[in-house]
């Protein structure tokens, strides 16, 4: 799933501003061929690009389709949870069905965040993931995380994240919580947004 959330949102855009980082600007992308060829004789450089997949050989050769960047799933892990709750971000319809499809978590527990993707067919920098939990129309919760930069790959990339607590107490228990997450990049492309809801119980 990529692009915007096409529905009006409970989470006010300006709760998912990114920090800013300091003295980055927005540039002119170049492609992977370009990049491969700048400053071919640094090897510190060098090692860079190829720990993100850059090289002459494959950029020439790399012809990925789809968006650049593609979420494919996001999911919710814990040490007291056998299997983790996992979120389908290809499918729209599924996408569209957590908002009124609240997963449970256990109250007072660790448990992370882990994103799944593919980069198809080009450079992404800086990219990096924001949640922000609602209650009652109240912000409870802000997560910003850097995920980082990577180069096209076949493979899927798995990043787990922070570990938080959910919160604890007969109160917490009552009502639900809305979550909206969203990957952006340093260049301020959004290539994933979308809300969904817990509950807390007890037991998962």
């Amino acid at each position: 799933m990529s692009g915007h959330a096409q529905e009006p949102s409970s989470v006010p855009e300006d709760d998912l501003a990114p920090t800013e980082t300091t003295g980055y600007k927005v540039g002119q992308q170049k492609t992977l061929e370009e990049l491969a060829r700048l400053d071919a004789e640094d090897d510190s450089l060098a090692r860079w690009k190829a720990s993100l997949g850059i090289n002459p050989a494959a950029s020439a050769s790399t012809s990925g389709s789809g968006p650049n960047v593609e979420i494919l799933s996001l999911s919710l892990t814990a040490p007291s949870r056998p299997q983790p709750i996992v979120f389908d971000l290809t499918d729209p319809a599924k996408v569209k069905s957590l908002k009124s499809s609240p997963v449970v978590i256990k109250e007072g527990v660790d448990y992370s965040v882990e994103l799944k993707f593919k980069v198809n067919h080009g450079l992404v920098s800086g990219l990096k993931y924001l949640q922000v939990v609602r209650r009652m129309g109240a912000n409870l919760d802000k997560l910003e995380e850097m995920i980082g930069s990577y180069g096209p790959s076949p493979e899927p990339v798995v990043k787990k994240l922070v570990a938080e607590e959910s919160p604890s107490g007969m109160i917490a228990r009552s009502g639900s919580y809305t979550v909206r997450s969203r990957v952006i990049d340093d260049d301020k492309h959004v290539h994933c947004d979308f809300e969904w809801v817990f509950k807390l119980a007890k037991e998962w």
